[in-house]
């Protein structure tokens, strides 16, 4: 489905004349190059019973929150960590693919749609000899797997799909010739959830209620904002009044009051003598518990991600802590992020042994805190004297620069 339209004699005859232009929600489908909802997505506008542009914001506003987060530069890292005196390993370090992307960058991309989507998939291209690699990543939001469940079919544009413009890929290790000569293969990466076989499905499904009401706490601040503030209320209109009158007064009455916050309900009575013609506003206080219920969801979207509050960008009440966000970075590494590396450089790996027969034992993500306590060049016994611990600067142990004990693989202090 693409968007919804009345069906009255007058829109088909606006469709019929000004075709994809006809109505506002049609201008901003092809404006805005939207695609079409998926039956899922379709299913799932008709029990939320929202509008259909209030469903492409709240579609918009999801699909925005892996962004707030920087996750997936977080699992991608600082860049890698491997043996200099294998040159084939550092030429795929530096350049991946034939598009000049680093191994870096592919990695960050995988991260991001598989945090994103649940989904990620990275094509894998060679020769029959075997005389090159190159690593592609591949928009998750243009492949299908296939219904053997061996392949992987990618199309631009799914809502208009045509066969002769798909390419199919097998599942590594399998690969298959194509019409340039090369031997191409594609790994599928996806968030294990029980049931789901073909797809994986993200962490934040659990938190799809709390991002509707993310998206609508915004909704009613912005439409504050575009009614200045301006009360909701009751208008009174005397039935004596003329028509061309009460339509002048519904209209001047909308454009004041109208909107959510700002709805405005018409009552219509029998009219006496005199014009009672009035507005009534009906005041409303409850903007502190919109807020504290906009602040509780945004919490919890964080939650739902499987993420922590000081590296997604959020303040705490207590102030910017450094303590505190080397505290969650350690959470986050041990937690999270150094499982996530490990599933996305295994195939990864295994791809570059099979293929260029290097050894990548020492091929190792470089991991870094966004903040440090204290300096990496510090010694350790400098630092247990900085803390007011015991230290003795002859013991051999406590000579080691805290570069040298840290877990984020640094191996020379600049």
């Amino acid at each position: 489905m693409r968007f919804t339209v009345e069906d009255t004699p007058l829109k088909r005859a606006q469709a019929a004349v000004f075709g994809q232009y006809a109505s506002g929600l049609s201008r901003d489908f092809f404006d805005e190059e939207r695609k079409s909802l998926t039956e899922e997505q379709t299913q799932e506008l008709a029990e939320t019973g929202m509008a259909i542009e209030d469903y492409w914001k709240y579609r918009d506003e999801l699909s925005k929150i892996e962004n707030w987060y920087d996750k997936a530069d977080y699992i991608a890292g600082k860049g890698f960590s491997f043996d200099e005196q294998q040159p084939l390993l550092s030429q795929i370090v530096a350049q991946a693919n034939g598009a000049g992307d680093s191994l870096r960058e592919v990695i960050c991309r995988l991260a991001f749609d598989k945090a994103l989507m649940g989904n990620a998939f990275l094509e894998v291209v060679t020769d029959e000899e075997h005389s090159f690699l190159a690593l592609y990543h591949q928009d998750a939001s243009r492949c299908r797997v296939a219904r053997d469940s061996k392949h992987i079919i990618m199309h631009h544009d799914w809502s208009a799909f045509k066969q002769e413009e798909a390419a199919t890929l097998p599942l590594y290790p399998t690969f298959e010739k194509q019409a340039d000569g090369s031997l191409r293969s594609i790994i599928h990466y996806k968030e294990y959830e029980p049931m789901f076989t073909h797809y994986g499905v993200p962490k934040y499904i659990a938190g799809m209620g709390v991002s509707a009401i993310a998206y609508k706490t915004d909704c009613w601040n912005i439409s504050r904002l575009d009614n200045s503030f301006q009360l909701s209320g009751v208008m009174m209109i005397d039935a004596s009044a003329e028509e061309a009158e009460a339509e002048r007064i519904v209209r001047m009455a909308e454009q004041r009051f109208a909107g959510n916050p700002g709805q405005v309900m018409f009552i219509v009575r029998e009219g006496g003598e005199a014009d009672n013609s009035r507005f009534i506003p009906v005041d409303s206080s409850n903007e502190g518990d919109w807020s504290q219920l906009h602040d509780q969801a945004t919490s919890d979207i964080v939650i739902a991600h499987s993420w922590f509050r000081s590296l997604s960008g959020l303040d705490y009440s207590a102030g910017f802590s450094a303590e505190r966000i080397l505290h969650e970075y350690e959470v986050a590494l041990n937690t999270v992020i150094l499982g996530e590396q490990s599933e996305l450089l295994e195939p990864i790996e295994r791809a570059i042994s099979e293929i260029l027969l290097v050894d990548c034992s020492s091929l190792e993500i470089i991991n870094r805190p966004p903040t440090r306590s204290k300096p990496i060049y510090m010694k350790v016994w400098e630092a247990r004297k900085a803390d007011g611990l015991d230290y003795d600067e002859n013991d051999e142990r406590q000579q080691l620069y805290l570069s040298e004990i840290s877990k984020y693989n640094i191996k020379s202090i600049d």
